[in-house]
This record gives structure tokens, sequence and C-alpha cells, in this order.
């Protein structure tokens, strides 16, 4: 049988290559890295996370846990590894970064049926093609893609959060605890009114690397730049990165006025980032305005922020909800190229796309799981969202049909969460052919 070409080796590349040699369907998988790197990649392995290593909140009330539990039974190759390299972080999932790549990375690349090509790709495959290229796709490959489609595609700008050594932490000054009595997985340096107003002025007059272009870009509100959320006004961060509603810091009994958390990045507990502090200012800049947060005065700064330019495509313009291009049969895109938000996101999108791609390749035609499930409701918007000013989406109970009667919002979303979940299982359990293994756990969901 004639190999699947799946371009790139992100998520949603990972997860697509995972689902059709799950089927049977051999892959050719390309990956660039390390031979051309990316402005905000280190390695060349599969999967690297390079932004916030959670996968979102947990649980039958939150929108990301529904995607979770689809992405279980589906048997997802994304969340299989990110079980097996979770760290502690309340109520979300979060992985240790390298344990997470280097179990993606093993599995795919000893695969009998992957073969894996090292090498940049400047044009679109022929045959039946997955383009799972990311946020940062090469300049040759997006300018095929214009050639061939048009000139449909956005972008926004991204940022990540620093990351500082713990044993640089100054633990007296901060507290463990998690909002609102969850478990006390997070670090919290607080902050006094006075010691808030002095950080804000700095972060004001901070340099950032685009000067005085920085006020032209768009961003995506979930990755907007601390320094650009400081710009909007005085108690902007009160309301965002900086909140201290939930929080009580133990030595007084209160909530301070303001707080910095920091979430563990890696299982041994080494590494932490600061939550929220997506930045694109220069490494002296950080460097002078983290060491301004008490707790973080001696901090060493192992990766510090960076920000890039992410490119996607105006989904509702060019690709069906089964993420084929409306007008390429055989052709498919996943992750943010896709026009989702968020590693769990690109992941799902990435099993749908390698689902029909396998589809095709048996002569079947692509299918998109029900309405009411997450990932359904995700590709569904990408097909039908309004394209003019489109923007990338991440997993919201927006996207699923409201439930009608009188409830309570978290007895309401648990409800939800119990439909959509039931739904996919359905949709699994009847798919033919079946993804193996994935039909008994549906089953075995749906009784």
């Amino acid at each position: 049988m004639e190999r699947v070409n799946v371009v790139g080796a992100g998520l949603a590349g990972s997860e697509a290559a995972w689902t059709l040699v799950r089927l049977g369907i051999p892959v050719r998988l390309y990956e660039m890295r390390p031979l051309r790197m990316t402005p905000a990649h280190s390695t060349g392995g599969f999967a690297e996370i390079v932004c916030s290593n959670s996968l979102g909140g947990e649980g039958p009330a939150n929108a990301k846990g529904l995607l979770q539990a689809e992405m279980r039974l589906l048997g997802s190759l994304v969340m299989e590894a990110a079980e097996g390299a979770r760290v502690p972080a309340g109520g979300a999932l979060a992985v240790d970064r390298e344990a997470f790549s280097h179990r993606i990375t093993e599995r795919l690349g000893q695969h009998p049926l992957v073969e894996v090509v090292r090498e940049e790709v400047a044009e679109v495959p022929e045959g039946l093609t997955v383009l799972a290229t990311g946020p940062l796709t090469s300049e040759p490959l997006a300018e095929a893609l214009r050639r061939r489609f048009g000139d449909h595609f956005l972008a926004y700008y991204d940022a990540a959060s620093p990351i500082v050594l713990y044993e640089s932490i100054d633990l007296s000054k901060c507290f463990r605890a998690g909002r609102y009595g969850q478990s006390a997985d997070y670090l919290n340096c607080p902050l006094t009114e006075e010691e808030y107003r002095r950080f804000y002025q700095a972060l004001l007059q901070a340099e950032r690397h685009l000067g005085h272009d920085w006020e032209k870009l768009e961003f995506f509100e979930a990755c907007v730049p601390v320094e650009e959320l400081a710009r909007r006004g005085y108690q902007t961060l009160l309301f965002g990165p900086m909140k201290p509603v939930g929080l009580k810091d133990p030595r007084t009994g209160r909530e301070p006025f303001a707080v910095v958390q920091l979430r563990q990045e890696d299982k041994a507990g080494r590494m932490w980032s600061l939550v929220g502090f997506q930045t694109g200012l220069k490494w002296p800049e950080q460097k002078r305005l983290i060491q301004m947060i008490p707790g973080l005065e001696g901090a060493e700064i192992v990766r510090y922020g960076v920000m890039h330019r992410n490119t996607y495509l105006n989904a509702p313009r060019l690709l069906w909800e089964t993420l084929e291009f409306r007008a390429q049969e055989g052709l498919f895109a996943a992750g943010v190229l896709a026009g989702v938000e968020g590693y769990l996101e690109s992941a799902a999108t990435g099993f749908l796309a390698g689902l029909n791609a396998a589809r095709r390749a048996l002569g079947l035609s692509p299918v998109a799981p029900p309405e009411e499930s997450m990932l359904g409701g995700l590709v569904r918007y990408l097909a039908t969202a309004n394209p003019e000013g489109f923007q990338p989406m991440y997993a919201n109970w927006g996207l699923v049909p409201p439930l009608e009667g009188r409830m309570g919002k978290k007895e309401k979303r648990e409800a939800m969460y119990r439909r959509g979940l039931g739904a996919f299982a359905a949709w699994l359990s009847a798919l033919r052919p079946p993804l193996p293994g994935a039909r008994e756990l549906a089953e075995a969901q749906g009784g």
C-alpha cells in the first residue's frame, strides 16, 4: 500500500501518524528538525513542547477535560505519553517536556510502518497527505500553499513563559497553594501594593524585541504577552496572571495584593515556569523584572521567554469539518495550521486528520465526530466560523450544543461532559474499520 505523507512531527503530526499506523497504513513522516530549527524549538524530538507544559484542566466540569477523555478513549499516543510524563499541577494535566517528547519519538521512530524523513518540505507532497507543520510552518511551504489555494493565511504572535531553577527560589518568601483550596501544586510569590506598583512601572518601561512595531501586532487573546497586558491598564494584570483571588498567604491569613504563580515543569521538580508570563521582552529585561518579584531575587533562568510568529489557515474558507481541504481531496490539515490553539487540540485534530487520511487510503469517505463531543464541536467551528477576522480556537463549552433546563453551572457542564463522552464513545464504536483497542474502550464507556 502507498505510504501516506505526514508533514511535521509535532503533537498533531505525531498523533496523525500514530492513527494511520494503527489502521495498518504505512506513513512517511517528514520532520525538518534538527537539520533546520525554528525560533522556538531546541531539539529534533517529536512533539517537543515549547510553551506551557500544561495540556489543560482535567475533570468533568472542564472543556479540556472532555477532550482529554475523548482522546483516552481513542487510544491517543499523546495522552499515553502525557500520563507517563505527568508532573503535579493541581487540577491540570502537565508533563515533563523531555520525557513526553522522548516517549513519542521512540514509539514512532521504532514503528515498522513509519519511515522518518529528516528534511524540509518546500512543496505539498503528491498523494494522500496530512499537513501538520504547526505554528512555525516554513516559508517555502507557506508560499506553496498560497500559490495553490490563494492568500488565505492569517498570522498571530505567540509567546512562551520563562523557566527558573527551583533551587534558586527563596522559599521563605513564597507559599505553596492552589486556588480555592485545590492541591498545593503551585508556588506563589505574593506582592504588596507597593511591590506591584514598582513591578508594573518597570514592565511598562522594559525594552521589547520588536520595539515600536509591537503595537501593530495582533495577539491571540489566550497568549497575550505579559508586557502587552500591562499596557492595557494598571489593573489588567490583577485580573489576569497576577490575580490573587482564591489564594491565602498562610503567614497572614489574607489574600495578597498580587501574586505570581510558578508551576512545576519537570518530574524532578527542578524547573518551574511563571504561569501566564508569556513574554517577548529582551532577555536582560526579563532577568531584571523576574528578580524584582519577591522570592525570585536570585532566580536562575534556565529558559527565557520567546516570542514567535504563528501561521495558520483561514479554516472556514479552506477546510471541511473532516479537516480535508475543500479544493483538494486527499489533502488534510491538522494542529495550529488548521486553526486550533493548544497542544491538546492540536493532537486531537491530528487524530482526525490521520483517521480520515487512512479512510481515503482504504476507499472510504472522511468522517467527523458528533457535535456533542468536544472534538466534533471544535472541527465544526473550524469549518463554519465567520472567515472575517478568524482566529484560532481552543476547547470550550461554547463549541457544543447547550443543554435545556435549569441547573447550576457546574451541574450543567458535568451533564454536557457525560453527554459528549457518550456520543463520542458511540461514534468510535461504530467506526469501520475500528481503531484497535478503541472500540473496546468506547463500548465500555457506553455501557
